[in-house]
């Protein structure tokens, strides 16, 4: 008679996972069947897709038609009868009148009503009323309403329905001493399907998430892997629907070589990128503190060149340049000559009259609330999808990036309050210029190819030219966000951006004179002539 479960959580090697699937318990090591239960579960993660998709495919098609292989994605039943569906609602409702019941209260009124799944073997039973209340307590921890959060009632339902359209029938067919329930999740999932899976996790069955995109569903529960082991594929695909039918192969030795070749020297730390290799990837710029003389250096080199360049599967650290230089050196032919030949790159854009935004003044707050996530920050998705979004006929990477970046600048603004201006002031600012860039700062940013060159945007500002406005200097926030290279030439050396950002984020030059009323010297046309058959 079994008194006691021990599960272990298998950490296979390479892709020892898929012959750990099909074994049966006591094939797999280390298991014990007396007193105590003890065996292997394998809970995963397979991120990405092999070299040749179609294999991946292949491969989850012959899982689905495997016997006792539960593709639960594909087959969820949201079903609830009447009397159960109420039962959960008074449980819900005694935990609102209460201000929050205890987990061994929850779970006990739910065992009462019989919500929850249940087995014959007492040992069994018992470990899946724990296994429960390990996941409510996991849910409490992680929100700081607890089981007053509002995803709680519909995260306490999908549970109860899925326990009893799924798991209980499982349960009731598995010899829990040869073969626990095997199931796969294919795609994206809600909160709910996520504690569901960790939930049978911890019950013991197998569990296996694919997702070819490479996102991690299980990584704000199980940040640490604790509960289940996470495999990488070299390639990310696009989301397909999961196959009905056997896809065909069509692909050829040849290639699926070149697909692999292409993995193994275009990989994210191989430093040999193909063209918008990482157009998918989240751009972050990380600016970098220079010498005026490591400035111009630096302004030649491509990202990938540059120190602390760093490319995950997401995400392309961008080391760019954000610098200010006041007055004209002693030297004024370095110093032109220097000017000139970050004016003559071809991936810059020069300003030299101001202000040379637009600012708008219109109240968009209802925009920006539409577009706020429960914790206060902008959803990106949302914020593409809204009727204020002005960029939908740019490539839709280049889109999620912008929007990306607008919701990290304005959850953690380094732009000055004006007056008696509030921080949700500031943040809305941001958020309404951010949504109206001018059409040749659009360029730049379609225009960068983040492990290339940088675009620069290179401002030459006088007390002639006109005022460097708020607007203006929200652009350029923006843009330095997104990592690309912005150096202000102030020759007077007065303030100007410094009133709008905060000073720690760019760097300050000082050059030997402050001269007043300096026109921009044009580069000579005989070195426009040698620049044009140097490049």
């Amino acid at each position: 008679m079994i008194t006691g479960i021990h599960i272990h959580n298998a950490a296979p090697q390479n892709e020892e996972w898929k012959q750990l699937l099909i074994q049966t318990l006591p094939e797999r090591s280390p298991f014990e069947n007396g007193d105590t239960l003890a065996f292997s579960r394998l809970s995963g993660r397979i991120m990405g897709t092999p070299s040749d998709e179609t294999d991946y495919y292949i491969y989850l098609y012959e899982l689905s038609q495997m016997e006792n292989m539960h593709i639960l994605s594909e087959t969820l039943d949201k079903t609830i009868a009447s009397d159960k569906f109420q039962a959960v609602q008074n449980i819900h409702m005694l935990n609102q009148k209460e201000n929050g019941l205890s987990v061994n209260r929850l779970v006990a009124f739910l065992d009462r009503d019989q919500l929850i799944a249940g087995h014959s073997n007492p040992a069994m039973h018992r470990h899946i009323r724990q296994s429960l209340m390990k996941v409510l307590q996991t849910f409490i921890t992680s929100h700081a309403q607890g089981t007053n959060d509002p995803d709680f009632r519909r995260l306490l339902l999908d549970i109860v329905k899925w326990s009893l359209n799924h798991l209980h029938p499982w349960m009731e067919q598995a010899d829990i001493s040869r073969q626990m329930p095997r199931v796969i999740w294919y795609g994206n999932g809600t909160k709910s399907n996520i504690y569901f899976l960790y939930y049978l996790m911890l019950i013991g069955c197998d569990v296996l998430l694919f997702h070819p995109e490479g996102k991690d569903l299980m990584k704000e529960i199980d940040p640490e892997n604790e509960h289940s082991f996470v495999y990488t594929y070299p390639a990310v695909s696009s989301l397909e629907p999961f196959p009905n039918e056997k896809p065909e192969r069509k692909s050829t030795v040849a290639y699926r070589s070149t697909k692999e070749l292409d993995t193994i020297l275009h990989h994210e730390g191989s430093q040999l990128y193909k063209p918008w290799q990482f157009r998918g990837h989240e751009p972050v710029a990380i600016t970098l503190k220079t010498t005026y003389d490591e400035l111009f250096l630096l302004a030649k080199e491509k990202a990938f060149i540059r120190p602390n360049f760093l490319v995950d599967r997401k995400r392309v650290e961008i080391p760019n340049l954000f610098a200010k230089v006041n007055g004209i050196s002693a030297n004024k032919k370095e110093y032109w000559d220097r000017l000139h030949t970050l004016v003559d790159y071809e991936e810059s854009h020069v300003v030299r009259k101001f202000p040379f935004t637009n600012e708008v003044t219109a109240n968009y707050q209802f925009h920006y609330s539409h577009c706020l996530t429960k914790e206060g920050d902008i959803d990106p998705e949302k914020l593409v999808m809204s009727n204020v979004w002005q960029y939908k006929h740019l490539p839709e990477e280049v889109q999620a990036s912008m929007a990306q970046r607008i919701s990290s600048m304005v959850r953690n603004p380094k732009f000055l309050t004006q007056g008696t201006e509030t921080l949700e002031q500031v943040q809305l600012y941001l958020f309404t210029q951010a949504v109206h860039l001018q059409p040749e700062l659009l360029r730049l940013i379609q225009t960068f190819d983040y492990s290339q060159t940088i675009p620069k945007l290179i401002l030459y500002h006088t007390e002639m030219n006109g005022e460097l406005t708020r607007s203006d200097a929200a652009a350029i926030y923006f843009l330095n966000e997104l990592g690309i290279d912005i150096i202000l030439y102030n020759p007077p050396g007065h303030r100007d951006i410094e009133l709008f950002i905060e000073e720690n984020q760019f760097d300050v030059h000082w050059l030997e004179n402050m001269v007043f009323q300096q026109e921009f010297i044009e580069p000579s046309p005989l070195r426009r002539f040698f620049n044009r058959f140097t490049k």
